[in-house]
């Protein structure tokens, strides 16, 4: 791992002090080395630990559990870390925040056949609180979002920015069994401890409550043709789900059932071309091209790999 340069002065600063780690769903130290580690501190930005960025294309170390099929990054940053880093990180996705509320909401007639009631809403990782709407507009009353990064709340729309609190998820800050559905999308993937933030979202519902979350699928087609240059192998990411491992870090949390669904997303042109493993100068001249002719607006819907999984306590 190479020393931050001065011209990486926005990361430097994070000390990022790597620690071994075992299995973050079942703890078991039997793993096998998917993944060497290749991160170069001096090549990070302000949106190293954003949301939805143009892809480094670096890692952590990558190890896969022989017991539950996770991969996760060992060494790896620790909690508090982690915690500097998301509180500073960069955000320019409030376009695509907006599509992928929009994905995640066609779930929410699924689920809600299955409350009681709708009453106490909780959205972990809620970025600009795109999601918080649609729970609005599903019904959900008492809504609320956490969010650890000051710039996505900034981008908030007035009426939303108001039910997001910028803080990690903490389980104390609530109170046990008042809510109906705690939702989170792509956030288990970035968080040092999965099986504790599900166990605790689970202490948060109310009898018959869900928790309804989005991962990526590390064993999807997409994902295994185009092996480590497909943008979910990321500094962020601290381990990568398959359908196998999601139904076992929820059934270890205490859920007594769980449902796995594929996703189909939908994002404009120039978000799919911007994950592309393409030369740099390449994929800027046709990201250039489709926001002149206005080509990059198009959106396109596509399976790329990920899981939706809802568990019922």
């Amino acid at each position: 791992m190479t020393t931050a340069s001065p011209a990486s002065a926005q990361l430097a600063h994070l000390e990022l002090e790597l620690s071994a780690r075992s299995c973050p769903i079942c703890a078991s130290t039997l793993a096998d080395e998917f993944a060497p580690a290749n991160v170069a501190l001096d090549r990070l930005d302000g949106f190293a630990f954003a949301s939805r960025k143009l892809p480094e294309y670096m890692h952590f170390r990558l190890v896969v559990c022989r017991v539950c099929d996770v991969l996760y990054a060992s060494p790896a940053p620790n909690g508090q870390t982690l915690d500097r880093a998301y509180k500073e990180a960069a955000f320019d996705a409030a376009v695509e925040s907006r599509y992928a509320a929009l994905t995640y909401a066609a779930f929410l007639p699924k689920i809600v056949g299955q409350l009681r009631d709708l009453d106490g809403a909780l959205d972990i990782g809620t970025g600009d609180g795109a999601f918080l709407e649609q729970l609005l507009r599903q019904g959900f009353t008492n809504v609320v979002g956490v969010e650890p990064s000051a710039a996505p709340i900034a981008a908030a729309k007035p009426e939303i920015r108001p039910l997001i609190r910028q803080s990690p998820f903490r389980s104390a800050d609530f109170e046990s069994e008042r809510l109906r559905l705690v939702t989170c999308f792509q956030t288990l993937e970035h968080v040092s401890d999965p099986l504790e933030l599900c166990a605790d979202a689970g202490q948060l519902l109310k009898p018959g409550g869900a928790l309804f979350v989005v991962c990526h699928d590390r064993r999807a087609l997409l994902a295994r043709l185009m092996g480590q240059r497909s943008p979910i192998f990321d500094i962020e990411h601290l381990q990568l789900f398959c359908s196998r491992s999601i139904q076992t870090l929820l059934k270890r949390a205490g859920f007594r059932s769980v449902e796995v669904h594929r996703v189909v997303n939908r994002y404009p042109l120039s978000y799919w071309i911007r994950l592309l493993p393409a030369p740099a100068g390449l994929k800027s001249a046709v990201l250039n091209r489709l926001e002149t002719t206005g080509l990059g607006k198009v959106s396109i819907a596509a399976p790329v790999g990920n899981l939706a999984a809802i568990a019922y306590k």
